[in-house]
C-alpha cells in the first residue's frame, strides 16, 4: 500500500507529469492507494472538483487514526520545529498518519524531507517542486 500527498494528487488530477504522477497512476490501477484523511480534506476543499473525482477519492480506503495520534503528531512537529525548519500543521498530520501505518508517501513537496530525517518517514519523491 502507498499514500500520496496533496501536491502529487493535484498534479495527477491536473494531468501533470512526473515520477510521482506515474507512481500514483500505477498504484491506483493496482488498487494499492490509501487515502490520508488530511489529504482527502485538502482535496475536497476544491469546490470545482468534478463529482466523479470526489466519489473516486472518497471511496479509497482511508488510513485510520490510531490512539495517541494527535500527541505523536504534536511531538513530531515539535521535533522538526526545534531544528528551526518551518513545518505546516497539515504536513505534520500527513506524515504522522503514514509513519503510524508504515505507509510510504508519494510527494513532490520537499517540506516532507524534515519528517524523513526526524522520524524516518518513507518518502517516494516525484518532481522536485516546492509549494509557494
Amino acid at each position: 500500500m502507498i499514500a500520496a500527498d496533496t501536491s502529487s494528487w493535484i498534479a495527477f488530477l491536473e494531468g501533470g507529469s512526473g515520477e510521482d504522477v506515474q507512481l500514483l497512476d500505477r498504484a491506483l490501477e493496482d488498487g494499492q492507494v490509501v487515502m490520508v484523511p488530511v489529504v482527502l480534506t485538502e482535496l475536497l476543499s476544491d469546490a470545482s472538483l468534478p463529482a466523479q473525482v470526489v466519489k473516486t477519492i472518497s471511496d479509497l480506503p482511508l488510513l485510520q487514526v490510531a490512539a495517541g495520534y494527535w500527541q505523536r503528531a504534536g511531538a513530531l512537529r515539535a521535533k522538526v520545529l526545534v531544528t528551526r525548519r518551518k513545518v505546516r500543521l497539515g504536513d505534520a498530520l500527513i506524515a504522522q498518519s503514514c509513519i503510524d501505518q508504515s505507509i510510504p508517501l508519494i510527494t513532490r513537496d520537499r517540506d516532507f524531507r524534515a519528517f524523513a530525517v526526524a522520524a524516518n518517514l518513507n518518502r517516494v519523491l516525484g518532481a522536485r517542486t516546492r509549494r509557494p
